[in-house]
Formats: C-alpha cells, sequence, structure tokens
C-alpha cells in the first residue's frame, strides 16, 4: 500500500547490488511512495548487471562511483541534481566491506592494508558523500541522510571482525556531521542499526547464519527483514520525523535492549 510519503522527493541510493539488499528494497519502496531518484555504486558492482533490472522498475538512472573517490562523487552529485531537476530530499549510505573478512584474516591479525581500505569504504566514504553534498548545498532544507549500521558497533560479535570498528566509526560520523548540516543546512543525519539481514554482504561474515537464528530467538518480534528496514528508511526519509536527527535508531525487533529471553535459557537448561 502506497501513502505518498515521498511524493515529488528526489534521491540518491547507494549500494543496491541484488534483490537481497536492504538498498533495493528501499529502491522499490521509494518508488512506491512517489519518490524519483538515482542509483549508484560502485563501478564492479555496476558489471555485474542486475542493477539495471532495479532501474527499468522504478524508472531510474545509475550513475556508477567509487564512493571513496571525492571526484566521482561530485560528479556525482552535480549529474543527479541534473537528471532529478533540482536539490536532493534524501540520501541512502547502504556500503560496507571488509577485506580482512573477505580474506579470513582473523580480528587478531589483521592485515592493516585491508583494514584501512575497509574502514575508507565503509565509513570514511559516509563522511566524503556527505562532504560532497554540505559544500555543494545540495540538500533541500529538512533533508534526510541514512546509513546502515550494526550493532556489533556497540557490542561484540567476535566474527564481526574489523566491520565492527567500521560501523561504530560510521555512527560516529552521523553525529558529528549530522550536527553541522542540521545547524546550517536544517538536513537530518541518522543511522539504522538493523537487525542481522541476509545481504550478499552480511552472508560473507563466518557464523553469520548463527547471528541471524541467535537474533529471533532473542527478539520479542523476531529479526526485521531486509523490507522491513525499508519501510523504516522511507519513515526516516518522510516529512514525518522531520526533527529526528544524530540518532543511532535500532531496528531489530527489540533484541538491542535484551538480556535474555526464555527461548534462548530453554538451550541451557
Amino acid at each position: 500500500m502506497s501513502y505518498n510519503l515521498l511524493k515529488g522527493k528526489r534521491g540518491i541510493i547507494f549500494g543496491a547490488l541484488n534483490q537481497q539488499s536492504i538498498a533495493w528494497k528501499v529502491a522499490e519502496k521509494a518508488h512506491e511512495e512517489g519518490a524519483t531518484f538515482v542509483l549508484s555504486n560502485a563501478p564492479i558492482a555496476l558489471r555485474m548487471g542486475e542493477l539495471n533490472a532495479l532501474a527499468e522498475k522504478t524508472g531510474s538512472q545509475i550513475i556508477g562511483a567509487d564512493a571513496t573517490s571525492i571526484e566521482d562523487l561530485n560528479n556525482l552529485v552535480e549529474k543527479s541534481m541534473e537528471i532529478l531537476g533540482g536539490k536532493i530530499d534524501f540520501v541512502l549510505h547502504s556500503i560496507g566491506m571488509s577485506v580482512n573478512v573477505r580474506k579470513g584474516k582473523h580480528y587478531t591479525n589483521s592485515n592493516y592494508d585491508f583494514t584501512k581500505k575497509g574502514w575508507d569504504i565503509s565509513a570514511v566514504s559516509f563522511h566524503k558523500v556527505m562532504n560532497v553534498l554540505y559544500n555543494k548545498n545540495a540538500m533541500n532544507e529538512w533533508g534526510s541522510i541514512v546509513a546502515l549500521t550494526y550493532m556489533a558497533a556497540q557490542r561484540v560479535f567476535p566474527d564481526y571482525n574489523d566491520m565492527a570498528d567500521n560501523k561504530a566509526y560510521l555512527e560516529s560520523i552521523a553525529r558529528s556531521f549530522g550536527y553541522f548540516f542540521g545547524r546550517d543546512h536544517k538536513v537530518r543525519v541518522n543511522t539504522i542499526s538493523q537487525s542481522p539481514t541476509p545481504t550478499t554482504a552480511g552472508s560473507g561474515v563466518k557464523g553469520f547464519d548463527g547471528f541471524i537464528a541467535y537474533a529471533e530467538k532473542m527478539s520479542p518480534l523476531g529479526n526485521a527483514t531486509a523490507s522491513d528496514c525499508a519501510d523504516y528508511t522511507i519513515s526516516m526519509f518522510s516529512d514525518l520525523t522531520k526533527k529526528v536527527t544524530l540518532q543511532n535508531l535500532f531496528h531489530d525487533g527489540g533484541f538491542s535492549n535484551m538480556g535474555v529471553s526464555e527461548s534462548v535459557m530453554e538451550k541451557f537448561e
């Protein structure tokens, strides 16, 4: 059901890869709610070709950009405003990658060149995206910028590796840059801390199926799906949340406030 929550709004959605991606679901929902937007991903991801189907379905254009490159981001923002016919109302940052995880490097034996690359892609890219949007004054007042995160930023999940550090840094950037964006341009900046979700990126983490099963038994409402997260993200893009900023918003079925559940205790009794 559509509520026209984003009717007339323009956006940029980073990170849609395939139908399992949260960003993919956000794009579908944003289209249903009346938004127009540009899709962006790294050139290597675009070569996989799946994003073309989403672009066709949503009537969107694709602009490739390396989110760690200020030059690419300047080009992306300028072209997006040309294509969309004005300033931007919403941005989704759904970007994350750990080279250490991909290469099977344990957290206690990190390759620090890998660490820097993953940190740049997963966290610093968010600062760079906002840097370009801020300095170009490319966002409309009361616009909304959202990045996706995970609660390993606050608690230990051993196999989440250096992505936990990246997410902690990402959340700090949202608060720090969000202050200036709110003060100077009346733009909101928030992070959504989602349940473990079987996306392409998430599924690459060792023991991820265990994460999902455990969180399902711990959460009174069960895990939030990618589609659920898209709904929540749309609400954060809408005018219904105009005064919500600098927040890390847990969207996890209640997991983040649980100590233990009866379902988990039953395993040990």
